[in-house]
């Protein structure tokens, strides 16, 4: 008998079923990524193009994206050389780095402790890190104050970093990601003589530069940003921070001057945008590994 096949009638394969379907669900997932990614980009497209614009085109009509006539050497000049906004990033630079130093040496240590070591009272002190977590700096704003005031300490580096020297978030999240390390490693380390000390230096230390770097990304980026700290700790321009100076800079005389401002906005959020690039591939792998999602 012959055997007619019609064409069309043949069943499908399975597998091509689902490799269109998975291909159509990654299709719908990146569509949804670039939206995304497209809502969070506008402000930034938006900050540049009218850092670049003439002061009488930015709420012209039609509001168009690309001026007429460029701006740009005026109003970056003005956001640089009108207030002091190096000096103002200089001193973001010295706050952060300090913290961020500090931070790493207190969390390592106390980290490893909580993930390694066996010692009374561990599970409570461990909670007491998550507790730390719920509470937001304005909480103990008031008697920081108070006492750096009674130090005469205001208005200094110290004023603006010493409330975050204890991190409990970089406490928890070296905690986590010092679980996953070998616990064979550490015994031998022991066994060859290695103090504690010389066992986080020598060996944890190296193996955290994910972690590290995770950590890093986060903490720059908020106390760079930060505006309500120093701005109870600081009244003069010699030790603003870039969010401060900014403030400082809206107050001046080219308050109204809204093409200088996102320059100088456009200013102090490079050097974000370039600490990220630098810390991405660390920063995923960080994140992964300390069991973040």
């Amino acid at each position: 008998m012959a055997l007619v096949r019609q064409e069309g009638l043949e069943p499908r394969s399975p597998g091509g079923a689902r490799r269109r379907k998975a291909l159509l669900g990654a299709a719908a997932e990146h569509l949804l990524l670039i939206l995304l990614a497209g809502l969070v980009l506008v402000p930034f497209v938006w900050m540049l193009a009218t850092s670049i614009k003439p002061a009488d085109q930015i709420f012209g009509e039609p509001l168009d994206l690309l001026p007429d006539r460029l701006a740009l050497a005026e109003n970056y000049g003005k956001a640089l050389f009108s207030v002091p906004m190096l000096g103002f990033m200089l001193n973001g630079l010295v706050v952060v780095t300090g913290i961020l130093l500090v931070q790493v040496a207190v969390a390592l240590f106390a980290g490893y402790a909580l993930a390694k070591l066996e010692f009374r009272g561990r599970g409570l002190l461990f909670a007491c890190v998550v507790f730390g977590l719920c509470v937001p700096i304005q909480v103990p704003a008031l008697p920081l104050y108070l006492a750096l005031a009674e130090l005469r300490a205001l208005d200094t580096y110290f004023a603006l970093m010493v409330p975050f020297f204890l991190s409990v978030f970089a406490i928890f999240l070296f905690r986590q990601f010092f679980k996953g390390y070998p616990d064979e490693v550490i015994q031998a380390a022991r066994l060859d003589g290695m103090t504690e000390v010389e066992v986080v230096l020598r060996l944890i230390l190296p193996s955290a530069r994910p972690a590290i770097a995770a950590f890093a990304v986060f903490s720059i980026t908020a106390h760079w940003n930060d505006l309500y700290w120093p701005l109870i700790a600081v009244n003069s321009m010699e030790r603003a921070t870039p969010p401060l100076g900014m403030l400082l800079f809206k107050d001046s005389e080219l308050s109204a001057d809204f093409g200088a401002l996102t320059a100088g906005a456009a200013i102090i959020t490079l050097p974000l945008l370039v600490v990220f690039m630098l810390a991405q591939r660390q920063f995923v792998r960080g994140i992964t590994m300390t069991g973040f999602k």
